[in-house]
């Protein structure tokens, strides 16, 4: 594929060097020129420019590139950046970084973004995982279809443990997509068994949020926990 990632800060960089490490081309664009450390990528093309600059996003490429990436540090720039990659070049594709989580709700479709990252939230979201157990995590949400990504990893305790995942029942519109155990994912297929320490990674639809608050309870609570009434099915997976 080829990419432009307006921002050629160190998130930027970064981001430049894994996709080229994967065989992607990669024009890395920045208006300051403290900025262009050709060096530290030099395999990238670099381009020295504002990315808000239709000239300049011409220059780089956007016309024919597949993926743009809005990594600045100025949520205003990402959004712009984002907005005439869609609208002037139909790019198939848009990354765009938030800095700022207030500003979270400016990064959809009507900015022209497919897919916003937010720095603070994901390094919450590896705290919070870091240092639970039992609880469930918000990691991600995928912006085009409104899905949510969590992580819950199984305390020692759990009922559930020894049991067949095809045995427990999750909330409607929610699905466990994998079980990461001993550092390797896993497909939970019915017979697959719960072991202790299991990290449980769920998708969930924006209708079944709701339901999110059970998951814990289904698979900590202990059969004579109040809680685990919780476990109960939801009229909606009847």
């Amino acid at each position: 594929m080829q990419i432009v990632i307006a921002g050629a800060g160190s998130v930027g960089r970064s981001i430049a060097r894994e996709l080229i490490s994967h065989g992607h081309g990669v024009t890395l664009m920045d208006r300051s020129p403290d900025a262009m450390r050709i060096a530290s990528v030099p395999q990238a093309e670099w381009i020295l420019a504002d990315a808000c600059d239709v000239e300049a996003l011409e220059k780089a490429g956007i016309p024919d590139c597949d993926v743009v990436v809005a990594a600045t540090g100025d949520d205003k720039a990402n959004l712009v950046v984002s907005l005439l990659a869609k609208t002037e070049y139909a790019v198939p594709r848009t990354v765009a970084r938030v800095n700022n989580p207030k500003n979270e709700w400016l990064f959809d479709e009507a900015w022209g973004v497919d897919v916003a990252v937010s720095t603070p939230r994901f390094m919450t979201a590896l705290v919070e995982e870091a240092v639970s157990v039992g609880s469930l995590v918000s990691v991600f949400r995928f912006h085009q279809s409104g899905t949510s990504m969590h992580e819950l990893t199984l305390p020692e305790d759990s009922p559930v443990i020894g049991q067949p995942v095809g045995s427990v029942r999750l909330p409607a519109h929610t699905v466990l997509a994998a079980i990461l155990r001993n550092n390797r994912p896993i497909s939970p297929e019915a017979q697959e068994r719960f072991e202790r320490g299991d990290e449980l990674i769920f998708l969930t639809a924006r209708e079944g949020e709701h339901g999110l608050e059970r998951i814990p309870a289904i698979l900590t609570a202990q059969p004579s926990d109040p809680l685990a009434q919780a476990a109960e099915p939801d009229p909606e997976d009847l």
